[in-house]
């Protein structure tokens, strides 16, 4: 069991590896393509990345910090509102907020239009939203969620008892905020924006939408404008080794909060009530929480929602109902046969690991798979367009060698490499969920089914199946969502005449059609909502 797991893993890991095994079997050809992209286009999309990447770190970290210290520290008007308010824009994907305010603020836009009219003013009023300023607003409007959910769980849990602490001691509000709730809250500030730079960085629908030049646009251009394999999987090559580094970034920061928890620890005395702000402060921590859900969500749903309004006061939604209908469909059925799959597998990894830990199996069996489970984890971090690339590539060398070999018409013909795909993008998620509910199982309990003689699988499907139930829900609907949602790797490997919501609604935009890309998004944004209202339950409770 645990060598088939292992190779299930690696199955998983190889498109990573087919990536990294271009980038190191080079030959005169390949270093040709390397130093003529070096000299033209490489240093173009390193330096858009490069801005795209600070622009958003340092709006997420604004925005989700303020929030966040907003909400956990001080008491003002709707801030009970605001607690699971400002988590709604994760519901919204960036390329769907790119093409709402596309519309609403482009030069034809109802916005200009009106403001137009009243003023008489003529030309553009503002620049065009669909620059790389534009991208960075729409990012961050999608992305703070990361950082504000993380600091805010460290400043609730830790941050007021401190701050009551310093307050006994003297020290003044702006003092007890510089030298206490920023130094505590700093390793999740920068986890949280690990988190949305991986996001930035994976992200292709913007990009592409936007005309920006970046290393995520760039594979695609090279592979399905230029067809030159070679390029592209050096660009993504380049891509995996921005990610690897913003990853172990993230991963050390994750260290740090775990051991400034522990240190709080020690400041749980009696329960401490969160400052009442009042006046200019209570207005400005108000308006620190209302930005960000009204542009982040709010107005974009009320945009769509008028969008897909007018269009069906013209009688079809500006589309062919049952065209839609299928798009809905495939969407489904390939979201949740991959959410089934990662679900299974994300079961079956944590059993076996936990079966494992209690000593009952151990050896090189047990650490080969550990190995696997710790490369499949890193399944998330990989951009759509790596994926992609890693998954041709290797298809492209069997063809190239057997000519006659069914594995690419298998996989890029049918369903089965946009499944497996979405396997190794989400997997991770599936598992992480998973192990979370195993933490809540207490091992007496396998102690006491192993003692009455029932045997690994008696002890999984009566045991902790039952107790799991919750978990493997959440983790079947996390992925069902990111896979709705789910772009870049989508588009590349998606059969002939199979289109997605996600895909529809990008081709849609792209060719201008923006009313037209209205319904699709909207139902994007309300699948998206599912595991938003489920993570708010979860903070209530």
């Amino acid at each position: 069991m645990r060598l088939l797991l292992t190779f299930v893993c690696l199955l998983l890991a190889l498109p990573v590896l087919g990536v990294f095994g271009a980038w190191f079997a080079f030959d005169e050809a390949a270093w040709a393509v390397l130093v003529h992209q070096a000299h033209t286009v490489l240093p173009g999309y390193a330096l858009q990345s490069l801005v795209l990447a600070l622009g958003v770190g340092l709006g997420v970290a604004a925005m989700g910090a303020g929030a966040a210290a907003a909400v956990a520290l001080f008491e003002f008007p709707g801030r009970r509102w605001f607690e699971w308010a400002l988590l709604l824009p994760l519901a919204t994907p960036a390329y769907v907020l790119a093409y709402v305010y596309t519309d609403f603020l482009q030069y034809s836009g109802p916005l200009q239009s009106t403001l137009r009219e009243a003023t008489g003013a003529q030309g553009a009023l503002w620049p065009d939203v669909r620059s790389l300023p534009g991208a960075i607003v729409l990012f961050v409007l999608a992305l703070y969620p990361y950082v504000y959910l993380l600091v805010r769980t460290s400043l609730a849990e830790r941050g007021m008892h401190l701050m009551e602490a310093a307050r006994l001691l003297g020290a003044g509000f702006w003092r007890r905020v510089r030298e206490v709730a920023l130094p505590l809250s700093r390793p999740a500030l920068v986890a949280g924006v690990a988190l949305a730079l991986m996001e930035t960085l994976a992200d292709y629908g913007v990009g592409a939408y936007f005309g920006l030049t970046t290393l995520s646009t760039g594979i695609y251009k090279a592979w399905l404008v230029m067809n030159d394999r070679t390029a592209a999987a050096q660009l993504a090559a380049a891509l995996l080794l921005v990610v690897a580094f913003v990853l172990i970034a993230e991963r050390h920061a994750r260290s740090r909060m775990r051991f400034a928890e522990a240190r709080a620890q020690g400041a749980g005395g009696q329960e401490a009530r969160p400052v009442v702000l009042q006046g200019g402060l209570a207005l400005l921590a108000w308006s620190l929480c209302a930005i960000p859900v009204t542009f982040g969500f709010v107005l974009p749903l009320v945009l769509l929602v008028r969008l897909v309004w007018r269009e069906a006061r013209h009688g079809a939604f500006g589309l062919p109902l049952e065209r839609f209908a299928d798009w809905a469909l495939t969407s489904f059925w390939l979201a949740a046969s991959a959410a089934l799959a990662a679900a299974a597998l994300a079961l079956a990894l944590a059993f076996v690991l936990r079966w494992a830990a209690l000593g009952a199996g151990a050896g090189w069996r047990t650490r080969a798979l550990r190995v696997g489970v710790g490369a499949v984890s890193l399944g998330y971090a990989v951009p759509g367009a790596v994926i992609a690339v890693g998954i041709l590539l290797p298809l492209g060398a069997v063809q190239a060698q057997w000519p006659g070999s069914p594995a690419s018409a298998i996989v890029t013909g049918t369903a089965l490499g946009l499944v497996y795909a979405y396997l190794v993008r989400f997997s991770a998620v599936a598992l992480q969920t998973v192990e979370a509910g195993y933490t809540r199982l207490p091992t007496s309990l396998d102690d006491s089914a192993r003692m009455l003689g029932a045997s690994r699988t008696r002890l999984l499907a009566a045991v902790h199946a039952p107790l799991l139930r919750r978990s493997m829900f959440a983790a079947m609907l996390l992925v069902f969502v990111d896979v709705m949602k789910e772009l870049p790797a989508t588009l590349v490997l998606r059969p002939f005449d199979s289109d997605t919501l996600a895909v529809v609604a990008y081709n849609l935009a792209r060719d201008e059609r923006l009313a037209e890309a209205a319904l699709p998004s909207l139902a994007i944004v309300a699948v998206g909502l599912l595991p938003v209202l489920m993570l708010v339950r979860a903070m209530r409770r």
